[in-house]
């Protein structure tokens, strides 16, 4: 696909515009909030698939339809109503579980993810919002773990990210309560990069994916790769390890065209290679 063409991918519960260098992704189930069911779960991991193998595709943007929620989380009615279900149907939903379980560890392959946050991002839905790069908020969004208050813990990688993400103690008391947090307070303990009132909200996302276009596109993911990784190992044991995309970088083309065009003044023309 030609950088400037457009190209939207309608699936069942999920959208996907190919704009450019950009994917948008829209988890399209407003009148469930964007809450995921299965099918949802597997249409988006099909939509990261294809992020992270069409070669075209530089960088994605995550979000929800409409204005009030990011994505709720599971569906908790959809799995309340699969204990009566045919059994041929509850397998079928399995299935579609097993395929598309690894929708969050799987954020860790190397183009950046930005969520933009148009409402409530909830269980799951912060979950999806915390495995991604960057995080951009309208104002009147609210985050939160409330998976306790069901039965339920947030086994998504939302306990682990949280405590990860934030302080430890800060981390806990909003772990074991199930509360919520303002779009602000979000930003203040460093879960969210940008706040926002909703009408300014395109125009914030539009400026990070500016910017990271503006960036190597192998540059980027080197850099992506070799922060994610370090962060299991020592200082020196990251700074001295081999990273697959810092490899790529160091023999391709771009590595010279930035220094080039630095030299002769002018801005540089990444291919990515």
């Amino acid at each position: 696909m030609a950088p400037g063409t457009t190209r939207v991918r309608m699936m069942e519960h999920i959208a996907m515009e190919l704009s450019g260098r950009v994917a948008k992704i829209t988890i399209n189930r407003p009148e469930v909030m964007n809450a995921l069911n299965p099918l949802a779960k597997l249409e988006l991991s099909q939509a990261f698939d294809e992020v992270e193998n069409n070669d075209e595709i530089w960088l994605a943007v995550l979000t929800g339809a409409g204005d009030r929620a990011f994505s709720a989380g599971r569906d908790l009615k959809h799995t309340a109503a699969m204990a009566d279900a045919p059994e041929e149907e509850r397998r079928e939903q399995a299935e579609m579980e097993r395929r598309a379980n690894t929708i969050i560890t799987r954020f860790y392959f190397p183009k950046p993810v930005i969520a933009r946050l148009n409402g409530l991002a909830l269980g799951g839905g912060l979950e999806l919002a915390l495995a991604c790069d960057i995080i951009v908020a309208a104002d009147h969004a609210e985050v939160g773990l409330p998976e306790p208050r069901r039965g339920l813990v947030a086994g998504g990688g939302g306990m682990h990210r949280l405590a990860r993400q934030m302080g430890l103690k800060q981390a806990m008391g909003y772990l074991l309560t199930g509360r919520h947090m303002s779009a602000q307070r979000a930003y203040e303990v460093g879960l969210v990069n940008q706040v926002v009132p909703l009408a300014e909200l395109d125009a914030a996302v539009d400026s990070w994916v500016e910017d990271i276009l503006r960036c190597a596109p192998l540059s980027v993911r080197a850099t992506k790769e070799c922060s994610m990784k370090g962060l299991d190992a020592s200082l020196p044991d990251a700074f001295s390890a081999e990273y697959e995309w810092e490899k790529k970088r160091r023999a391709s083309q771009d590595a010279r065209e930035g220094p080039r065009a630095f030299a002769e003044k002018r801005e540089p023309h990444w291919e990515g290679r």
